[in-house]
């Protein structure tokens, strides 16, 4: 690992436990038949080596620290046109991958959550992805909706993909250890293609619903300017944890379908 030192503006903590590298790997099933992993962040080349054993699918790297990027080149022998140098939050994911993919790595913990808003903007080309991030986030999106750890995430990234949290990793296992325990998570596309509303409004009724998550909806919900009859429904007496993808979904139809009358 000469050569490249983990950076702390950047978040990172290299992992060296290569058991843990092969099972995050191992963790990665091709679902939906993409033919082209993104991995995010690859720092020393811990995930990189064992993704390249992979003969039948293309790894492609996002790596912002320029110390990596050469280590990558010229020590793990990655090819340019698989580097890309630059912040995995400002890439043209459209361009560079209209098609499907899958997403991996161990992701710089000062961004994992902005990471998975990303996801979601890309969720018809994002398949799969397998992503190592802190413990207190990963159980906050896998979370069953209904739980008291539920939170904007649960909401959003269970209306459009299957999570499963996979297994913990403990702090002793990277360079420098993290100052929590981790965990690594995944998620897969699953079958609801369109949502029975506004997107845009969806997204919108989730975050607005959270943002004041020690209050009813009825109260949490008050920019909207929804009509007083309405906010008599039961609904509005619960907490935005208590409420389910379903559960939000249906809120926002009959959202949508004041804000048209």
């Amino acid at each position: 690992m000469a050569n490249v030192k983990p950076k702390k503006h950047l978040g990172q903590h290299f992992l060296e436990d290569m058991q843990i590298a092969d099972d995050i790997v191992n963790a990665m099933t091709q679902y939906g038949g993409y033919k082209e992993i993104y991995e995010i962040g690859p720092g020393t080349g811990v995930l990189t080596t064992r993704l390249l054993n992979k003969n039948d699918i293309k790894t492609t790297v996002v790596e912002i620290d320029t110390e990596s990027v050469d280590y990558l080149r010229d020590v793990v022998g990655l090819p340019k046109d698989q580097i890309i140098g630059g912040d995995f939050l400002k890439l043209d994911f459209d361009k560079i991958a209209p098609h499907p993919v899958g997403l991996i790595g161990n992701f710089p913990y000062n961004i994992s959550t902005q990471i998975y808003f990303k996801v979601l903007e890309h969720k018809d080309q994002i398949t799969e992805c397998v992503g190592m991030i802190q413990k207190e986030v990963a159980e906050r999106i896998c979370c069953k909706t209904g739980g008291r750890t539920a939170g904007i995430l649960t909401i959003l990234v269970q209306a459009f993909y299957d999570v499963e949290y996979l297994f913990t990793v403990p702090p002793t296992v990277f360079n420098p250890p993290p100052k929590v325990d981790s965990a690594v998570i995944s998620l897969k596309r699953n079958d609801r293609k369109t949502l029975p509303c506004d997107e845009k409004l969806f997204f919108k009724v989730v975050k607005q619903a959270f943002s004041t998550r020690r209050k009813t909806l009825r109260n949490a919900m008050k920019p909207f300017g929804l009509p007083a009859d309405f906010l008599k429904k039961d609904i509005f007496s619960l907490r935005a944890e208590a409420l389910s993808v379903d559960d939000f979904i249906q809120l926002t139809v009959e959202i949508e379908e004041i804000r048209k009358s």
